[in-house]
């Protein structure tokens, strides 16, 4: 609401690009926005034009059936009567029958209406017509609104007394919206479903909604416009507003209807005079900047502390089984071990490679074998020679015979 532009441009129809003045911005374009209400109201009201269905009260028992009874091994349930058919015999009656008639069949007399309460339709139409001030809301709603001078979008009161299509389009195109007609064009399609065999065989997007206040003609200019609504401002429906309940169209505004709004809607204070007992929904917040509030010097010094969040330990991990926790402590370890598994492959360069390594250190052994390891010279045998027992000599061997003698 604090936001709201205090006045509104108001263009010539003849020449767009020219202003004719200002008009200030009405108390009801600020209403606080509530798609909640918009959606809940605009379901119950598009009930409201519903016919009645029904299914005719005989449908599924006009037959003289009657059950065969126990004892044919055949289910109990009523079968047709006569013979010769494939009809006799069959079952009927049942909701799981051929030809039977249908489980909780449809009546006239059904719920098919909604009651709404009128303050809530008063307070969902505010809102909707608050939501097409805001350029966001309208292109998130599909609106091409790239060359749209302003929003809200109002032009003289003039544009009533159009009568013919080609001025109301040449109109529309100059106001910024031939991007917006050229997407409703685009958008026809045929439906799915069944519906396109019942008299709504193609679908097409919405376009503007012209609001007048007095029709001299722009009715009859506007009708033939694909995609393009018009609307009294002294009745203004929710689901020409909102369609599909969902706020945000682009809307049109002439002067008088512009200017009538403030007469309609009033004020917070004042009331609407022409709407009696009703008050314009009132915002819950003067400011809605929640993180301004909450920053502020008055919130922040009347707060505890920051409590500081506890410590988290994070859980110990087994790097011979985890291979992320492995790779960071030993960077490569996992091409090591892929390259292992391919020393083991057939036909890899590592398996040759290691192959080619064995040959070579056989080859170098076998060698250094047949070198060093020749007959006395290796090392275990003179060493063993140390330890041999040596033949005393032959004068040791006479003087002992002589003293034993």
């Amino acid at each position: 609401m604090a936001t709201a532009r205090p006045v509104v441009s108001v263009y010539k129809s003849e020449n767009p690009a020219e202003k004719s003045g200002t008009l200030p911005m009405p108390i009801a374009l600020t209403s606080p926005l509530r798609p909640d209400l918009v959606r809940f109201v605009h379901t119950g009201v598009s009930k409201n034009r519903r016919q009645a269905i029904a299914v005719t009260a005989k449908a599924g028992y006009d037959t003289a059936a009657e059950s065969w009874g126990t004892g044919r091994a055949v289910a109990r349930i009523p079968r047709a009567p006569g013979g010769g058919t494939h009809r006799a015999g069959q079952a009927t009656f049942g909701n799981m029958c051929r030809g039977g008639g249908m489980f909780n069949p449809t009546k006239t007399w059904r719920r098919w209406h909604r009651r709404v309460n009128v303050t809530q339709k008063r307070h969902a139409v505010a809102s909707a017509l608050a939501a097409s001030t805001l350029p966001p809301l309208v292109m998130a709603r599909g609106h091409r609104i790239g060359e749209v001078a302003e929003l809200p979008l109002v032009v003289d009161n003039a544009a009533e007394s159009i009568s013919k299509t080609k001025q109301a389009v040449e109109m529309l195109k100059k106001l910024g919206c031939e991007e917006e007609l050229q997407r409703v064009i685009d958008s026809k399609k045929v439906r799915k479903g069944k519906g396109k065999m019942r008299n709504r065989r193609y679908t097409m997007a919405r376009g503007p909604l012209v609001i007048y206040a007095e029709d001299s003609g722009i009715v009859k200019a506007m009708r033939n416009i694909p995609g393009v609504d018009t609307a009294n401002v002294d009745r203004l429906n929710l689901l020409t507003l909102a369609p599909g309940g969902n706020f945000g169209r682009l809307i049109i505004w002439t002067e008088g209807a512009f200017k009538k709004l403030s007469e309609i809607y009033g004020t917070l204070k004042s009331g609407a005079p022409m709407k009696k007992g009703y008050t314009l929904l009132r915002p819950m917040m003067e400011n809605a900047d929640v993180a301004r509030i909450i920053n502020s010097d008055e919130v922040q010094s009347v707060l505890r502390p920051k409590l500081d969040a506890p410590k988290s330990h994070a859980m110990k991990k087994n790097a011979l089984k985890n291979k992320a926790l492995m790779e960071k402590l030993n960077p490569g370890a996992t091409q090591k071990k892929a390259a292992r598994k391919r020393a083991n492959e057939k036909g890899t360069k590592e398996q040759d490679l290691v192959a080619k390594t064995k040959k070579a250190r056989l080859g170098a052994s076998k060698k250094y074998n047949g070198s060093a390891k020749k007959g006395e010279e290796t090392f275990y045998k003179k060493l063993m020679k140390a330890f041999e027992i040596k033949a005393a000599p032959a004068e040791d061997a006479e003087e002992d015979t002589n003293e034993n003698a």
